[in-house]
């Protein structure tokens, strides 16, 4: 196959409507019929505010890619406005409008017979931009989503594995550096464990990038992990609440929601949860100089059977056991950590190191500052926790809802 036969249509110059727009999305009573019986999506209202990414989520025949497709004009609405910032694509050229809307979907949609440079380099040419611009673009883009554009440049779709087509996919969606991407179910077809990983690769592109997002998904567990916003929807496309991941899990607003989400909403809110330095256990500290006599003086009138041991700037150094048994120095019983994590992390991250370590405690840090320990007690207690109240719905507190005492066991204890 010759590269002639790769070449794109010749390039358009174009200025879009929407080039300079702050790509805040909204939908304003947003239908979709087909015929008379048949509703797709109705009446939809929601805004995504710019930068945001905004999760759709829900069932089978509960009009998430219709509504997706609606955006760009792939389809169109039956009823109902959509504005970007204050300009309704209903009135915008179909074309034009999809050139300045990054478009991903599963593997990739990549055009097989082009290599993966002329796939990414698909909207800047058709935008008009010269062939040096569109190459650099191109190697930015690969470099961006973690492909060597030396290694990648020249290949076709069928030479890459799932993942790296769906990175590819990702590439050409933001070629012409557009305010807003759609992505319908993109990692849907990929093993688990590249899908944790394009996950996380999206996580980190968009704290860099802060495109405005709107995401498929049927996965809650994805909806949670990506989201600023999810918005529920069940057949028909009726919304049945939208707001942040931390609310949908710990306040559904409808029984749709509720068995939506599950019965383990509470385990799966710790995904969104970071951790705070309020919440953390404080056990004694005492200094890596001491006798362990003095160490047990130091930690006096606390019921804790062990210390944390921190050096004078505050650094972790492990911890000890305070029975009356152990002599010595603080130095020689040293016992250390075997994980520690950043302030911030997620309690769900937390809990998984736990578990892989199979200890009662994680210690936290910022940068080289030691903070505190996560617990089992703080992990189940932040779990069963009701986030706010959304303004005006008043402050009603879950069962259960106080700080848990500390535990007692050394922070190498095995559980069982």
């Amino acid at each position: 196959m010759t590269d002639a036969a790769n070449a794109l249509p010749p390039p358009v110059e174009s200025r879009l409507p929407v080039d300079n727009l702050s790509a805040v999305i909204t939908l304003d009573g947003v239908s979709k019929r087909y015929g008379a019986d048949s509703v797709a999506v109705d009446q939809l209202s929601l805004a995504v505010p710019d930068g945001e990414l905004c999760v759709l989520v829900g069932p089978s025949g509960c009009g998430k890619t219709t509504t997706l497709r609606m955006i760009n004009r792939l389809i169109e609405p039956t009823a109902g406005r959509i504005l970007i910032d204050d300009t309704n694509v209903l009135e915008l050229d179909p074309v034009r409008l999809r050139r300045s809307i990054g478009y991903v979907i599963q593997q990739g949609g990549l055009f097989p017979h082009r290599r993966v440079a002329d796939n990414v380099a698909t909207v800047p040419r058709l935008l008009g931009w010269d062939r040096a611009r569109v190459q650099s673009r191109v190697d930015e883009l690969l470099e961006l989503v973690g492909l060597d554009p030396a290694r990648y440049r020249r290949r076709f779709p069928h030479e890459l594995s799932g993942g790296e087509r769906q990175r590819v996919g990702v590439a050409r969606a933001l070629g012409g550096d557009p305010p807003i991407l759609l992505m319908d179910e993109p990692f849907g077809a990929v093993d688990p464990v590249t899908r944790q990983r394009l996950q996380q690769e999206l996580v980190q592109l968009q704290d860099t990038l802060h495109k405005t997002i709107v995401f498929v998904t049927h996965d809650i567990d994805e909806a949670t992990l990506l989201g600023d916003r999810i918005a529920v929807l069940s057949r028909g496309g009726v919304l049945e609440q939208y707001d942040t991941p931390e609310q949908v899990l710990g306040r559904p607003a409808t029984p749709f929601v509720a068995d939506f989400v599950g019965t383990d909403r509470g385990v799966r809110r710790l995904t969104v949860l970071p951790i705070e330095e309020a919440t953390l256990f404080q056990p004694p500290r005492v200094s890596p100089e001491l006798t362990m006599a003095e160490a047990r003086a130091a930690a006096a009138g606390s019921d804790s059977r062990w210390a944390v041991v921190v050096d004078e700037e505050g650094r972790l150094d492990g911890w000890i056991d305070l029975a009356p048994s152990r002599v010595g120095t603080v130095r020689g019983n040293l016992v250390r950590f075997e994980v520690a994590v950043p302030l911030g992390t997620s309690l769900r991250t937390a809990f998984g190191e736990m578990l892989q370590h199979d200890v009662r405690w994680i210690p936290v840090v910022e940068g080289s500052r030691y903070l505190g320990v996560v617990t089992p007690n703080s992990l189940h207690a932040a779990a069963r926790r009701s986030p706010p109240a959304p303004e005006g719905d008043g402050d009603r507190a879950a069962p259960g809802d106080r700080a848990a005492p500390g535990d007692r066991a050394a922070p190498g204890d095995r559980a069982g």
